[in-house]
């Protein structure tokens, strides 16, 4: 069985929210125990980084650089946190899979909401503001390193810039039965908003429509065998919202499936 160290990311964008307790929920689930895993908070330095999405991204790649030959599941309040986990995985030169209902592509020109949780995707590869970056000390992924799937939510200007870029963006995750990383490290970034807000409940930006959870697992059953797996982060549901119980057993789900210890069912 694989190796793997589960790390918790309670902070949305960087900061510490009391009503959010998806993390606690997974940890007190028992699933750390059941992957024969060690479960371990970011602890980041607050006092001594100014900036706290910085404090945050640093602490979790100092937390996967700490265990080294272990797979890090990674369970995050946002998108954000894939700076940090993208640093600390930075010596496999990964490429990447972000399953998402949103592009996350967004940069602060391109942007409807001014969200910085809908622009990590294009930080990493460079675009828009790139201070957390430089920050955490990572430098910018080739596009053609990237496949974005779903993404059924695109703001207009964020749309066009994923269009004319090297990003493979496959529109349904049924497409990654088509989709091959021979001998190749993967990162898998998971925003469970790209479940379907009918079967993921609990969502800070649900989308209707979309795949389903057996869909997802299908598709990481599939990916499981066509690469070799070094790290997942699974960007969470909201856990002060209504339906938090029935999201952290479909992200249970889905993280079982990440690591290969259920089938689709």
């Amino acid at each position: 069985m694989t190796g793997y160290i589960c790390i918790s990311v309670p902070y949305v964008i960087g900061q510490l929210i009391p009503s959010r307790t998806e993390t606690n929920a997974i940890q007190h689930s028992g699933l750390a125990s059941e992957l024969q895993s060690e479960w371990i908070e970011v602890q980041p330095d607050f006092a001594g980084i100014a900036d706290p999405i910085v404090a945050v991204n640093r602490a979790l790649a100092q937390t996967i650089a700490a265990h080294p030959g272990q797979v890090p599941l990674i369970f995050a309040a946002d998108c954000v946190s894939a700076l940090g986990a993208m640093k600390g995985l930075e010596s496999y030169q990964p490429e990447v899979l972000w399953y998402d209902a949103h592009g996350d592509f967004n940069t602060p020109e391109t942007t409807l909401s001014g969200f910085l949780g809908g622009m990590p995707l294009a930080m990493l590869v460079g675009r828009g503001d790139q201070r957390w970056m430089e920050g955490v000390g990572l430098k910018p992924i080739a596009e053609s390193a990237i496949t974005l799937t779903d993404a059924r939510n695109l703001d207009p200007a964020e749309g066009e810039a994923l269009a004319n870029s090297q990003v493979r963006h496959l529109p349904r995750v049924s497409d990654l039965s088509q989709t091959d990383w021979p001998g190749k490290p993967l990162y898998i970034h998971l925003d469970i908003d790209v479940v379907n807000a009918t079967e993921m409940p609990a969502l800070a930006y649900p989308e209707l429509s979309g795949p389903g959870v057996h869909d997802i697992l299908t598709t990481l059953a599939q990916v499981r065998q066509r690469a070799r797996i070094i790290g997942v982060l699974f960007s969470l549901y909201d856990g002060g919202r209504p339906g938090a119980d029935v999201a952290l057993q479909q992200t249970l789900r889905l993280a079982r499936g990440a690591a290969g210890i259920t089938n689709p069912e």
